[in-house]
């Protein structure tokens, strides 16, 4: 698989001035594991070969030739979607399930076990809202396929990425209702709301569901600080936009990608 020339040509630079790679995301309308596979895949300059070749790694026959980036629009600004084609199936898996799927996968150690910590984190938050121990939880949508393909390979192309620093905005939290595998539940999700402890948030004009507990758990995973903008250079920007279309309220994640200087840094 080819490594992607601006990542390249980043890293080389990052390397001659003793910079660091650093990628930021704005949650304008929150977040979903689609989002922030689409977001890292266009970041990273990814073909269509290459997110074959990634989910062919996961070992899933089913994964095969299921994922493609598309454009999509939202009030005229062009931007970024994952188009996820998938056979239904009726099968819940819990956290020893999909664990080891993950460890008999093809992908690098260090994706597998930012993969396997989003999903314990998971099963901690789901344990915590139902009364079970995590071992115990059967999870019902984070289980399915598609989360498996957005969880697993957003960390392999975040290892691909290697930022020194990954800076997400206060995330967006709004009242509403959400409906699940549970029935109809308020927003935020339950899993969300444990999730959520020392996370910073901000509220949201539009109403729903901004941040799914898929999305909360790869931030963790992969380390993500909040704040404003990063001081960097920026190399590269995309929007990426999820199936979800908040009417009247911003719409999208902004993600940038460029070089800046470690804050530790001596002088």
């Amino acid at each position: 698989m080819k490594f992607y020339p601006h990542l390249k040509q980043t890293a080389k630079m990052s390397e001659h001035q003793k910079d660091e790679i650093i990628v930021t995301v704005r949650a304008l309308s929150g977040l979903s594991g689609d989002m922030m596979l689409g977001g890292l895949a266009a970041l990273a300059g990814l073909s269509q070969t290459d997110l074959d070749s990634l989910a062919r790694e996961l070992k899933l026959p089913a994964l095969d030739q299921c994922l493609a980036l598309e454009p999509r629009t939202v009030n005229h600004i062009v931007g970024v979607g994952c188009k996820i084609r998938l056979p239904h199936e009726h099968a819940h898996r819990n956290l020893s399930d999909i664990t080891q799927i993950i460890e008999d996968s093809d992908m690098p150690e260090t994706a597998k076990s930012r993969s396997i910590q989003a999903f314990t984190l998971l099963a901690d938050a789901e344990a915590a809202v139902h009364g079970k121990s995590p071992d115990a939880v059967t999870f019902h949508e984070v289980g399915a396929l598609d989360s498996i393909l957005d969880t697993c390979l957003v960390c392999r192309i975040f290892s691909m990425i290697g930022p020194a620093r990954f800076i997400c905005s206060p995330i967006p939290l709004a009242d509403g209702i959400i409906h699940c595998a549970h029935g109809y539940l308020p927003a935020p999700a339950p899993a969300v709301l444990k999730m959520l402890d020392k996370i910073p948030v901000r509220g949201f004009s539009g109403e729903g569901e901004t941040i799914t507990p898929t999305a909360l758990s790869l931030l963790k995973a992969l380390g993500a600080t909040f704040g404003p903008w990063p001081d960097m250079i920026v190399e590269k920007t995309v929007i990426s936009y999820g199936g979800r279309i908040f009417e009247n309220a911003p719409n999208g994640a902004v993600w940038a990608l460029g070089v800046g200087t470690p804050v530790n840094t001596k002088h």
